[in-house]
């Protein structure tokens, strides 16, 4: 008898039917005396139409609220899914983040898990049920519903499988697994076996939707393996693990396309130090996420002074223009510039540690097909350029030619 967790997205349990199949198949592995926890995100669609209705009603509204309205989401889909498995004999149960004892910190909208105490979810399991578990949400210590961050199910399952002690952890979704591209966009990009956590996590930190970068960060540091696979079809999946020796034969492993990027330029910042300290703890505090920073200096008229340009998820682009906005008078920069028609075009694969002129070749394959690069951002496993979104597509599939065929 082995303790399963799986996760299914909100495609997977899109409508009532698909709903039906993720009950038959979890079916087929209680049946085989397993003990299955099932983590659940909302429908597919249903988080994005909560989000339009409370824009309806504010264009910011408060974040403890939206949590509190896009908590209900998952809510739905655990009382759907535990009606489909009873409807077929199956005993199971549905619990909220808070009552599987998912313990947050208090950062409404992207709060990070502290605590899980399983206690009950053991007691349900013993007593034969299905524990069916509301992905993406948690609560503080004080009561208060908080939400995990968009993919936040992903999170949900793997902090489980890591405080359950599951024998395997299962992620399901629309597609057969991790993929070297998009196959949506690239038509040629293969499905991988294996892939190691570094890699797996740059790529969902780049744009990739498989997962969600923080439950990649989670796994790796509690050691969860786990596996990515349809909840479409039978096919094996891809296995997330440890680096492993031959994984360096591989110089790339995947190209990844972000679209929900957007660009602040602070133009005219005085050139003195603490300033950029100023603002990125200003955006810290805002608890907004800043990915790619550069700072061009230049002399005017004699006063020293610097463009500083940063990007951020589109969705925090309003609350980023804001915090900035407001450092104006304190600061005392010329202004300040938005631009959402930008995307992330990254490169990921650990085979870059011991392989040389892997950048020339990506900017040349770039400057053939007539790109312009206007940020770079780099580690040791990837590399990452900034350019204009309308050439997005059709420089992700020349620079997947380029290195993966």
């Amino acid at each position: 008898m082995a303790l399963i967790v799986q996760k299914f997205g909100g495609t997977s349990v899109a409508n009532t039917d698909r709903i039906k199949n993720v009950a038959a198949r979890v079916s087929k592995y209680r049946k085989e005396g397993d003990q299955v926890v099932v983590v659940v995100s909302a429908m597919s669609g249903v988080t994005d139409n909560l989000i339009k209705l409370a824009k309806e009603i504010m264009p910011l509204p408060s974040e403890r609220e939206m949590d509190m309205l896009l908590a209900t989401g998952e809510q739905t889909t655990i009382a759907l899914t535990a009606m489909a498995l009873h409807s077929i004999g199956i005993q199971a149960v549905s619990l909220t983040g808070a009552q599987a004892g998912i313990l947050t910190d208090g950062v409404h909208t992207k709060a990070k898990i502290q605590n899980i105490t399983p206690k009950q979810v053991h007691s349900l399991l013993d007593s034969g049920q299905v524990v069916i578990v509301a992905g993406f949400q948690g609560q503080t210590p004080d009561g208060h519903i908080t939400t995990l961050g968009r993919g936040g199910s992903d999170l949900t399952a793997i902090a489980l499988a890591a405080a359950l002690g599951a024998d395997l952890c299962q992620i399901y979704t629309d597609v057969d697994g991790v993929y070297t591209a998009d196959p949506r966009i690239v038509p040629s990009a293969r499905k991988l076996k294996e892939i190691s956590y570094d890699e797996m996590l740059e790529l969902a930190s780049l744009g990739a939707k498989v997962m969600q970068s923080r439950s990649v960060e989670f796994a790796k540091k509690f050691g969860v393996i786990f596996e990515v696979r349809s909840s479409l079809n039978d096919n094996s999946g891809t296995i997330v693990k440890e680096e492993t020796a031959s994984m360096e034969d591989v110089v790339i492993r995947g190209v990844s396309l972000d679209k929900n990027q957007a660009k602040v330029t602070i133009v005219g910042v005085p050139d003195k130090p603490g300033v950029a300290a100023r603002v990125f703890n200003a955006l810290a505090d805002a608890a907004i996420n800043v990915d790619m920073i550069v700072q061009n200096v230049s002399s005017n008229a004699g006063s020293p002074a610097t463009d500083i340009s940063f990007t951020v998820d589109k969705p925090d682009l309003l609350k980023a223009s804001r915090v900035i906005e407001g450092l104006k008078a304190e600061i005392g920069y010329r202004e300040s510039v938005a631009d959402e028609k930008i995307g992330k075009l990254s490169i990921v694969g650990v085979g870059m540690r011991s392989h040389s002129g892997v950048a020339a070749k990506m900017f040349e394959t770039l400057a053939t097909e007539g790109v312009n690069i206007d940020m770079i951002s780099t580690s040791e496993i990837k590399i990452s350029v900034i350019i204009d979104i309308a050439k997005g597509e059709a420089a992700m599939r020349a620079v997947h030619k380029t290195f993966l065929g």
